[in-house]
């Protein structure tokens, strides 16, 4: 719960009456009487326990508190029952309200320094601030934190209204916007947030981004005790080793390792405030998200026609400093002179494509607002030719690797297998599919007698290939070779007849066999078309390469090794072996190192024993 409000409407002692506890700390808050920074404080009513992000409510610190409104579920509107609205109650019930927070209570504090007809006329101006909000309805409690009256209703009303509040995704992507970054001695670096998506372990590797330095989470604190798991709408402590507290600020965000990117340019929509001044094309701006704050220009779809108050349309926005966002997350601007909220939003691509005209890319938003999750996985990945990460895709959509394998077939999405595994879109790989056919169709003819095309052949990496070869049933791979499983090698009469001729001229040739361009020479066909023929025949096993300019028929080797497992454990030399043989040392050599290759005898030295 955050507490939103005008400066000294006694948001800080309402939530010192409520909890117990003092969430103004530094020294210049007490000094001076006012929130200067985020403070936190807890409690539990009616079986509920409440994190509380008070925010300062001076103008001067609106900053700091839109560094805590991002993360709450619901808003504690605190008006003064003796001043009415102010200016800062409306800012700040504006960026509740541009934030997406849809649930929250009023609390009319200072009852006891109102009369009755303060408080009615407080009750009047409260419900027409809210008319036609989220708060529309939502109770309205008058309450004195000095004498504690109203407080018993103020905590039964909160946990009503917990329970009609959405539970927080605890199975997404772990987020935590630090807000605070502090070294806490005997324990070291802490850093400070709310958890807002999925969960942390102690133990377990995060990732700060922007930067993507990795660390490990010594231990964690919900609330002040320790925990082994935080889940997400937790306001978390995280003590991590390796890293200085100086080398982490609010705006930085722990999250799971290899998950996403920060982003430096975003597409979103963009709601101008009443009473704000028009956005212009290239106009700059604070950007708030999360905790981060950061400078951006805005950049208009339509150049001319300037985004004018009251108004909601498309911008794309260049940020001075990445901050880590996805699909959904909402954000707050605030103009540089004067310094004023003008408007929020909500961000729809976190990493737009930007060589795109404009008007295609205000159209591509237009359909990615409305799109599921499937679509717009399905046109990021038609982005990508080749193909995107399947890290970086399901970051990007803000899912897990996890839901995105279970989405792909609806998203018509192909999973390209590797080291960092891929996705691309089905018709992607359709099209390679088709190209690799007609290639093969080109091949087979022009090489009837060859089985296939060499794999390296076709101009895909592994990944891709076996992807394309999935994709259409009439491609095989086979080994180092693809071909169309309804292609059928073919030979002409002539070429069967060498092909006997070759056959025969090795087999006759025993262990002794003629050399290659011998044997070839008998085929009575062109060298080419020989050669073709010999390498189909090495294929099939009827002739098997010793070296490289010695064959052998298979009958000549089977023959050979039957000899020597009748000698199986004898020890001989080059000279027994020749004699056993018959053959002359030019062809023993070669033959024995294939042996010793094919494990049939073992060199020892100068000799041999058959294994």
């Amino acid at each position: 719960m955050g507490t939103a409000g005008h400066i000294d409407h006694g948001k800080t002692a309402l939530v010192r009456a409520l909890t117990g506890i003092d969430t103004d700390r530094l020294e210049e808050e007490k000094r001076r009487g006012i929130t200067i920074d985020l403070g936190f404080a807890h409690m539990e009513a009616g079986g509920v326990r409440f994190g509380f992000v008070d925010v300062p409510g001076h103008e001067r610190f609106v900053k700091n508190m839109l560094a805590g409104a991002g993360g709450i579920d619901m808003v504690l509107l605190v008006i003064a029952a003796d001043e009415g609205v102010k200016p800062q109650t409306r800012e700040h019930f504006e960026i509740c309200r541009l934030l997406g927070v849809r649930h929250g209570l009023v609390a009319l504090t200072k009852k006891d320094l109102a009369d009755a007809e303060m408080l009615d006329l407080a009750r009047v101006e409260a419900a027409e601030l809210v008319q036609g909000s989220f708060l529309e309805g939502a109770p309205v409690v008058a309450v004195s934190a000095a004498s504690g009256e109203g407080l018993a209703e103020l905590r039964e009303q909160m946990a009503w209204l917990a329970a009609q509040a959405p539970e927080r995704d605890a199975g997404g992507i772990p987020r935590l916007p630090v807000d605070r970054s502090f070294t806490l001695r005997g324990f070291g670096t802490v850093v400070t947030g709310t958890l807002v998506e999925g969960r942390l372990r102690a133990g377990e590797e995060v990732e700060v981004q922007p930067g993507g330095r990795r660390l490990r989470i010594r231990g964690l604190q919900v609330h002040g005790e320790p925990v082994e798991e935080a889940v997400a709408g937790q306001r978390t402590a995280v003590n991590l080793a390796g890293i200085e507290a100086s080398e982490l600020h609010r705006g930085m965000t722990l999250t799971s390792p290899g998950r996403w990117q920060a982003a430096g340019v975003v597409d979103c929509r963009v709601e101008l405030l009443k009473g704000a001044p028009a956005l212009r094309h290239g106009a700059p701006v604070h950007f708030h998200a999360w905790t981060a704050e950061t400078t951006a220009e805005a950049r208009l779809f339509d150049v001319r026609q300037p985004l004018e108050a009251g108004e909601a349309g498309f911008a794309r926005f260049l940020l001075e400093q990445p901050v880590l966002l996805k699909p959904g997350d909402r954000f707050i601007l605030r103009q540089f002179s004067p310094l004023a909220t003008i408007g929020g939003g909500v961000v729809i691509d976190p990493q737009p494509a930007m060589r795109m005209k404009k008007a295609a890319a205000a159209a591509r938003l237009a359909e990615l607002e409305v799109a599921p999750v499937e679509r717009k996985l399905a046109l990021w990945a038609e982005e990508s030719p080749w193909g995107v990460e399947a890290a970086a895709l399901a970051g990007r959509a803000g899912v897990t690797v996890e839901e995105l394998r279970g989405r792909a077939a609806a998203a018509g999405l192909v999973w390209i297998r590797g080291e960092r595994p891929r996705v691309a879109a089905r018709r992607r790989v359709e099209e390679e599919a088709l190209k690799l056919r007609e290639r093969l169709e080109r091949f087979h003819a022009e090489n009837p007698l060859l089985g296939g095309m060499p794999r390296a052949a076709s101009g895909l990496e592994a990944g891709w290939l076996d992807a394309v070869l999935e994709a259409d049933g009439d491609l095989a791979g086979e080994g180092e070779t693809l071909r169309l499983r309804s292609f059928v090698p073919r030979r002409k009469a002539e070429e069967r007849e060498a092909e006997e001729r070759i056959e025969r001229a090795f087999r006759e040739a025993g262990l002794e066999a003629p050399p290659v361009r011998e044997a070839l020479a008998k085929a009575g066909l062109d060298e080419a078309r020989a050669k073709t023929l010999l390498q189909l025949m090495i294929k099939d096993g009827r002739l098997v390469r010793i070296a490289p300019e010695l064959l052998l028929h298979r009958e000549s080797v089977e023959r050979l090794k039957a000899m020597l497992r009748e000698r199986k454990g004898q020890t001989f030399g080059v000279s027994d072996f020749k004699e056993w043989t018959g053959i002359s040392r030019k062809y023993a050599i070669p033959l024995l190192e294939f042996l010793d290759r094919e494990r049939v005898t073992r060199r020892e030295g100068d000799r041999r024993v058959v294994v």
